[in-house]
């Protein structure tokens, strides 16, 4: 073999940071070494992987060709380190959740999957439907749980459960009495949403799209906890996922609102990239997902 996995390593580091010194520091090797072992892997094969511009490396078309492969080997490098060393198949899993389902179902999830697998290496990152699907294309996480539709043909998605998003406000608020809003109210009253990128956020324009450029938008914040407490300042309504808001209504610290008319249903999805290569870990996240209630 012309190769070693130590070289596929570096590659696949040097191409996430586009740079040697940064790859070099996250394998805890020095940059001469790193630098000397990735330029040999190109004149082994006659090939170049990378365009240098200065000290930033930029992955070239035939790089990012073969970088799922590049990848797909290393995870699988890791899956038999783990099993070898651990009698499991198991390894490592890393997650990505949007904030919805990351604060109210992954965890729970997750917590499960720890139960079953205490030796796996497991890790879950937080953020909106746009970053957690670049992560997933970057190779960067195996697979993420998002709330809204993806744009981008590498990856591929899994229908996993349905959804609603619900309307909601302050005890206090007008509108509390009201139980409802009306065409009237929806341009008239302040709302307070999610931020644009995220899934939640995608859910709210489509449904509210004959009232988009007259929505009186008075904040768009990234956490729902937030938004959550500036509708009980009687800041505005909001409008979140109904995973989110039932402790909120059991409490009768918000109340729900209904808009007869409008359809706020939607789905949470698994995606993962194409060609990513499914670990045990990853095909027994999905059966756990799957079989979630």
């Amino acid at each position: 073999m012309k190769y070693s996995l130590r070289q596929v390593q570096i590659f696949l580091s040097a191409a996430h940071y586009q740079s040697i010194s940064k790859a070099a520091k996250e394998l805890s090797m020095s940059q001469s070494a790193a630098s000397e072992a990735l330029k040999t892997l190109e004149r082994q094969f006659d090939m170049q992987l990378f365009d240098r511009v200065g000290k930033t490396l930029r992955l070239n078309e035939f790089g990012k060709s073969i970088r799922p492969q590049a990848q797909a080997l290393l995870d699988q490098a890791r899956d038999l380190e783990a099993a070898m060393m651990r009698h499991s198949g198991v390894g490592g899993l890393k997650i990505g959740a949007t904030l919805s389902i990351g604060n109210y179902l992954a965890i729970n999830l997750l917590a499960d999957f720890i139960d079953r697998h205490p030796h796996a290496k497991t890790t879950l990152h937080v953020a909106n439907t746009t970053h957690i699907q670049r992560m997933i294309h970057n190779f960067e996480l195996d697979v993420g749980l998002i709330e809204g539709e993806i744009n981008d043909d590498e990856l591929e998605s899994i229908l996993w459960r349905e959804d609603e998003l619900v309307v909601f406000c302050s005890p206090g608020h007008p509108l509390a009495k009201k139980g409802q809003l009306d065409n009237s109210d929806i341009e008239t009253v302040p709302w307070i949403v999610r931020e644009p990128g995220s899934g939640t956020r995608q859910a709210f324009d489509w449904a509210m799209h004959r009232h988009l450029s007259r929505l009186n938008i008075r904040l768009e914040l990234q956490h729902t906890e937030a938004i959550k407490r500036a509708v009980e300042a009687n800041l505005g309504i909001g409008c979140l996922s109904a995973v989110t808001l039932q402790e909120a209504f059991k409490r009768g610290s918000l109340v729900p609102l209904a808009i007869p008319g409008y359809s706020f249903e939607r789905n949470f999805y698994l995606v993962l990239h194409k060609r990513k290569y499914r670990s045990t870990g990853i095909e027994q996240w999905i059966e756990q997902c799957m079989n979630f209630c």
